[in-house]
């Protein structure tokens, strides 16, 4: 069923608790790389690291908006604000007549340990967003479903991650039962491992036979290609071209000066098929 919002359409799916848990740990590691977060389209060229953790003190005593473009100017982060507020434009098609008629990029996600006068001070800034850790979305850490998030954390937020998620040796305090799931591979430097002397010394040597596929030519179409297949197509062709016309033959005879230029035009196609001849017997190069 494509359109009718009916109520017995299918509006939702279960998914397991483990799948989602481990899906906000993977958005929480995908914030962690610049080239995603780069490649989600934030502005963090001048940020100093991510992940971005600032000091508890420096949120301290935020209430006004003002305080908080001050904090993310003097945080380089600001850009990601200006970059949000300028994509704002009207939407395309019926959504604009339907409480949606606006749409923008997302700006950066505040991730705070305890509620405070900081929710206050960003929450009107265009496209920040703000979580508190213990209530992590990953409708807010993956918008679009597109990992790479621009996270600002707190350093209490920050400290309590292992906490809530647990690590690969201790579970989660805060989950029941919930441990955090071991990597696949100790070391992800896939490059390093694969031009390594250990790997580069047992793979085979590099192939650098060079196997050419000649060029297939439609002989019904190519003349030259028939040649190669049939070499009686020459007088073959040559005999059809002469039967096609008996009266020109006669005129030509009769006329000297059309004489004449049948004689040039048969040097000329003797030296052509000479030229094509020892093209065609030339050894390949």
């Amino acid at each position: 069923m494509f359109a009718p919002t009916k109520v017995w359409r299918r509006w939702h799916r279960r998914v397991n608790l483990t799948q989602k848990r481990l899906a906000v740990t993977s958005a929480l590691a995908a914030s962690a790389l610049p080239s995603l977060v780069l490649a989600r389209g934030h502005s963090i060229d001048r940020i100093p690291e991510v992940p971005l953790v600032v000091a508890n003190g420096a949120f301290s005593g935020l209430e006004k908006t003002s305080a908080a473009v001050k904090l993310l100017k003097a945080l380089n982060a600001y850009d990601d604000v200006e970059k949000s507020k300028e994509s704002r434009h009207i939407r395309a098609g019926k959504g604009k007549r339907r409480n949606r008629r606006y749409v923008q990029h997302v700006g950066p996600l505040v991730v705070y340990d305890e509620a405070g006068p900081l929710v206050q001070a960003f929450r009107n800034l265009p496209g920040v967003e703000l979580q508190q850790v213990t209530r992590l979305n990953l409708l807010q850490l993956a918008p679009g479903g597109h990992l790479g998030r621009f996270i600002i954390w707190t350093h209490g937020a920050f400290d309590r991650l292992d906490e809530v998620f647990g690590t690969w040796k201790a579970p989660s305090t805060l989950k029941k039962d919930y441990k955090f799931g071991a990597a696949k591979m100790t070391n992800s430097d896939l490059t390093r491992i694969i031009n390594s002397d250990e790997i580069q010394s047992v793979l085979r040597p590099k192939n650098t036979a060079v196997k050419l596929n000649p060029i297939k030519k439609n002989p019904l179409k190519n003349f030259g290609f028939l040649v190669k297949l049939n070499p009686y197509a020459i007088p073959a062709r040559r005999a059809e071209i002469l039967r096609s016309a008996p009266g020109k033959r006669k005129a030509v005879a009769e006329n000297p000066e059309a004489k004449k230029k049948a004689q040039k035009a048969k040097k000329a196609l003797k030296a052509r098929r000479k030229n094509f001849y020892s093209d065609l017997l030339a050894p390949v190069k």
